[in-house]
């Protein structure tokens, strides 16, 4: 089994439990209350979970698999050879925004390598309950570095001998469920039914080992239902994350947790949650003046009244999922605008980024006077703001109220914006800073430490998505640029013809392709292509620019339409392209007032006629250009009539998804019918505009159209 380094990985030796002594031991000796082995896959860089301690391994279920340059501390432990330490949930969301998601709670984590000096056989962490100290003590380090090194001489030894490897049970102890619903003695049964309140016992996995009495009755559940399941399953009002959150909160914290939840249809229970190595203990009573939130039940948490507008798991998940969704920067500032701040209640919000030296504002929403926020527009580095500090710093600052935010900043302007609480939130994004993210409150607010610690993770997704947006606009700005560059600047004049010329990019992609046109004023006659070749990417915009300037160059030489064709063919045939092209070329003569066309799989041309009876015309053609090169490409003269207009036209402005070509390029004639006598870029707006893929462009438009002239 391969590792990183010499030598091969290791899963677990047959026969003693290798990894899970290890575990157990290193656990105890340090005082941790759950953990994990990984292990090197064999065949790819991953991390494998082989054993579980502590915890029920649900809680790092997303983690069973890890790639080793995940941005996680297992990952970065095993691939930089170190130990990682995480002090704290803000800590957490700091440095890993994708764990914090997840597991939103207060808990500190010990992340260390499996290893020889020539091989990486895997990784361990370890976590402790929130309170623990802010720092690995020496001891701990020294024991944790010891151990591991012991375990990789020993799986060393083992793949040296050709012991197979694999996977061991999970260390998690259930205490005994007592079917019967009662406790062991009859004394202790009346102890408990004469509390005024009922109690629950839940094993690591949430399963109720007892119910009291009292419990079922305020349930309103069978205790024959209740015993073995877990609440949230058995207890049909009780079906909400947010209650299976507070569960999971307890156990890796260890910290006491309570919520209240509605029974229908006005009964209002208080549940408290008492956590150990081994369950919880759960007590349920009747709420006191509870008032009811708006839509739902309520959900309190550890730690104070906390927030009604605090992010759960479930509404983070759902927002990871819309930011992943966001194209452009303005995307982002929108989806937080319309997910984040309502989640949080929050009033308004803005986006700030530095460049050049200077903090910009990228976005914003939600603020009555727009001074209040782009008076903030070019401020320079150097700048005595929250926003530039945490800009520059990469650490969050929360002010519970303006008197909060004055005094730390007493060089800020008193604005009347009717905003009384500020969140500015770093965002992080492969290790640097792209921006800062402003969540503003009409109230005053005590952010709790859960709610900074989520707040700061929901920073992490944001400055994630945010880099991908900046990516894409950047990749964006740099198409438009390129097609601009490849696309004639303006149209040259054509004696006898009046033209005008649009160009669309598709909607979805890059918005760069291969659709083309131009004119040339060659003498004795002038010339009008327009072609697409088939692609939207920088490849085929390349590809395109070359064969527009082929043909003027062919053109140019007095080569006929018919040449002109056959030439550029053999040229895309030799430059070893994949890409096809079609293209439709005409040699104009306003003297006798026809056009010669020879066509390369490109779609007919429309003709209207000074009668204003249009036709597609029927021309004799080749194949696509870059197929063979032995194509022909016969030319057919047209009779363009004086105040005749042709419209020459790329597929995307007639096809989408679902609709047939000969219905979509009939509605296409009839509109010209329609208009044609207008001013030509009248014209040419109104088709554009009307197209039948004008609304979700899969691919881009090109459109040229000439009126001769009367």
């Amino acid at each position: 089994m391969g590792g990183v380094g010499e030598g091969q990985t290791a899963r677990v030796p047959v026969g003693r439990p290798v990894l899970s002594l290890a575990l157990a031991s290193m656990m105890e000796e340090v005082h941790a209350h759950s953990g994990a082995m990984y292990l090197l896959d064999p065949d790819e860089p991953v991390l494998e979970m082989a054993v579980v301690a502590g915890l029920p391994r649900q809680f790092s279920a997303p983690w069973e698999r890890v790639a080793l340059g995940a941005p996680i501390p297992v990952a970065e432990a095993a691939r930089e050879r170190r130990l990682v330490w995480v002090g704290s949930e803000t800590e957490m969301a700091h440095l890993y925004p994708r764990i914090a998601v997840v597991l939103p709670y207060p808990f500190a984590m010990a992340a260390l390598p499996v290893a020889t000096a020539a091989t990486v056989y895997g990784a361990v962490f370890l976590t402790w309950p929130g309170g623990h100290t802010p720092e690995l003590s020496r001891h701990a380090r020294d024991h944790l570095a010891a151990a591991c090194d012991r375990l990789a001489l020993r799986l060393e030894r083992a793949v040296a001998e050709g012991r197979p490897l694999h996977a061991e049970p999970d260390l998690v102890g259930a205490p005994a469920m007592d079917m019967a619903g009662t406790l062991g003695t009859g004394e202790a049964a009346r102890m408990v039914a004469r509390l005024p309140y009922g109690l629950l016992s839940l094993d690591l996995h949430g399963r109720i080992g007892f119910v009291s009495p009292a419990a079922v009755g305020l349930l309103g559940v069978p205790a024959g239902r209740l015993l073995g399941t877990k609440p949230w399953a058995s207890v049909p009002w009780l079906n909400d994350p947010v209650y299976e959150d507070r569960y999971r909160a307890a156990l890796l914290s260890q910290h006491i947790t309570s919520f209240v939840a509605l029974r229908p249809p006005t009964t209002w229970l208080s549940f408290r949650m008492y956590p150990d190595t081994t369950g919880l203990s759960v007590r349920v009573g009747r709420a006191r003046s509870v008032a009811p939130p708006e839509g739902r039940g309520a959900a309190g948490h550890s730690g104070g009244t906390g927030s009604t507008g605090l992010v759960t798991i479930s509404q983070i998940l759902n927002l990871a999922g819309a930011l992943t969704q966001a194209v452009g920067v303005q995307d982002v500032v929108q989806l937080v605008a319309d997910e984040i701040v309502p989640a949080v209640g929050g009033r308004a919000i803005a986006v700030l980024a530095a460049r050049a030296g200077r903090m910009h504002v990228l976005g914003h929403r939600g603020y009555a006077d727009t001074h209040t926020v782009l008076q903030y527009d070019g401020m320079p580095l150097t700048a005595q703001t929250p926003g530039v500090r945490v800009l520059t710093q990469g650490v969050p600052a929360f002010f519970d109220s303006r008197e909060d935010l004055t005094r730390l900043y007493p060089a800020l302007p008193a604005i009347p914006d009717g905003l009384a609480a500020w969140a500015y939130l770093p965002l992080i994004a492969s290790g640097r800073p792209v921006g800062t993210c402003v969540l503003a409150y009409a109230e005053p607010r005590a952010f709790s430490a859960e709610e900074r610690a989520v707040l700061t993770s929901l920073g992490g997704l944001i400055a994630q998505a945010l880099e991908r947006a900046q990516l894409y606009d950047a990749k964006h700005r740099l198409a438009h640029g390129l097609q601009a560059a490849l696309l004639p600047e303006s149209l040259p004049p054509l004696t006898g013809f009046r033209t005008a010329a649009r160009y669309l990019p598709a909607t979805q992609g890059m918005d760069i392709g291969g659709d083309f046109y131009d004119l040339v004023p060659a003498r004795p006659l002038p010339a009008a292509v327009i072609g697409d070749v088939q692609g939207h990417n920088v490849t085929a915009a390349g590809l395109m620019g070359q064969i527009r300037t082929a043909v003027r160059a062919y053109t140019t030489v007095g080569q006929g339409p018919e040449e002109v064709m056959r030439s550029t063919n053999r040229l895309l045939i030799e430059l070893g392209s994949e890409l096809f092209a079609s293209c439709l070329y005409l040699r104009l003569d306003p003297a006798r007032g026809v056009a010669l066309m020879a066509r390369a799989g490109h779609p007919p041309p429309l003709l209207l006629p000074p009668d204003g009876r249009v036709r597609a015309l029927d021309l004799a053609g080749g194949p696509l250009l870059g197929i063979t090169a032995a194509a022909r490409y016969p030319a057919t003269e047209v009779e363009l009539a004086p105040g005749s207009l042709l419209a020459l036209y790329t597929d995307g402005l007639i096809e989408s998804p679902g609709t047939d070509f000969e219905d979509a390029l009939a509605d296409l004639g009839e509109r010209l019918a329609e208009i044609g006598h207008r001013p030509l870029d009248e014209v040419a707006d109104h088709l554009v505009r009307h197209s039948t893929a004008a609304r979700d462009r899969i691919d881009d438009v090109a459109l040229l159209l000439l009126r001769t002239g009367e």
